[in-house]
């Protein structure tokens, strides 16, 4: 549905700031008042501020899902109204990351305004991030109460099984045989990326049975998808938090074409995961949205096995936050077309890397 006039209530908040956080928000119809979506989650340890620009987030995401084009935002946060009407500057370094993954999903709308109402009129919204805190209250209790934080894979007893994530990247496309970036663009496989896309399909057909095939939904991604799904007779679940990195200007150039024309710009971008390039998505705003996506599929799929079919940094991404590694990790990462890793993410929170970048499926007889 396209066009309709949309109201999102949003909120976060902290039980100490920084302390367990959560967030909630609701979509509802502007002419009905009826309820189309709604969003909460647990987001561990962090401030008050943090939480309401996730609360902001989910809500704004929902939004665009929901075919909004006429959107009212309803904060109780006076902070993030003015910041997000352009009135005050944003200043933390964590802020401005929020704030640009919140501004990047405003663009996907029509007409947004920004709305301070009280804690009264934010109820619903309210409500859902007092139950998300709840939750991360609960996980905080649980973890300090571990004797073992940390994990040592094959050697000590699960006390539940894992949910087991295996991260496909896509095949080969003619911009990723140039070496070109290829982030939203919608290419599509070359013959011999649908060969290695039916080599990933008899690999994971050899594995143990699988729950589930979620995909980005951008064709490279969903072609590598569908061959795969046919192979092990399951559908083909969508979700755009696995979608590779908008590369704005830079789409469709190769390095050096990027580095003659932006020099400055390249290099404050390989400096920091925190640098967008011109009119694109920064490595930051990405990590929102797929760890977002990651929590969907935890929620899902408690001790499942899903197939997901993503690209480059929606894969670097995961193997990051598994190995709790900092942002610029991401540089020092290298992933194959059809590469395969695996993750084993525990409901107690430590999480194991099964295995990275492996393309042995692409060689074998």
């Amino acid at each position: 549905m396209t066009g309709r006039r949309l109201i999102v209530e949003a909120d976060g908040g902290s039980r100490g700031n920084p302390g367990p956080a959560g967030f909630g928000a609701v979509v509802r119809d502007a002419r009905t008042d009826e309820v189309l979506a709604e969003r909460s989650g647990a987001i561990g340890r962090a401030t008050n501020n943090v939480a309401e620009y996730q609360g902001l987030i989910a809500g704004l995401q929902a939004a665009v899902e929901s075919g909004g084009e006429d959107v009212e935002v309803r904060l109780d946060s006076k902070l993030l109204v003015e910041q997000m009407s352009g009135r005050w500057q944003v200043k933390h370094p964590d802020m401005k990351i929020l704030a640009r993954a919140a501004t990047e999903l405003v663009r996907q709308l029509g007409r947004v305004r920004f709305v301070w109402v009280p804690r009264a009129r934010n109820a619903y919204a309210d409500r859902l991030a007092n139950q998300a805190m709840d939750a991360a209250a609960g996980v905080t209790r649980r973890a300090e109460a571990s004797a073992a934080p940390n994990r040592l894979s094959g050697w000590m007893d699960e006390q539940a099984p894992p949910t087991v994530t295996i991260l496909l990247r896509h095949g080969e496309t003619p911009l990723s045989a140039e070496k070109r970036f290829s982030g939203s663009g919608d290419a599509a496989l070359t013959e011999s990326g649908m060969c290695q896309a039916r080599s990933l399909a008899a690999y994971v057909a050899r594995l143990a049975t699988a729950d589930a095939v979620v995909s980005s939904p951008l064709r490279r991604a969903r072609q590598t998808a569908d061959i795969v799904a046919a192979a092990i007779g399951l559908p083909v679940t969508e979700d755009p938090g696995f979608a590779e990195t908008d590369f704005g200007q830079w789409e469709g150039l190769t390095f050096s074409e990027v580095r003659a024309k932006w020099p400055a710009e390249i290099e404050e971008w390989l400096g920091s995961t925190d640098m967008a390039p011109p009119g694109g998505e920064s490595f930051a705003a990405t990590a929102i949205r797929v760890r977002r996506a990651r929590d969907g599929l935890l929620r899902r799929y408690p001790a499942g096995t899903v197939v997901v079919v993503s690209h480059v940094t929606p894969i670097k991404t995961l193997l990051r936050l598994a190995l709790d590694a900092p942002p610029h990790a991401l540089y020092r990462m290298h992933l194959d077309l059809a590469g395969v890793s695996e993750i084993d993410w525990y409901a107690d929170g430590p999480a194991v890397v099964k295995r990275m970048n492996d393309t042995a499926h692409l060689h074998s007889a």
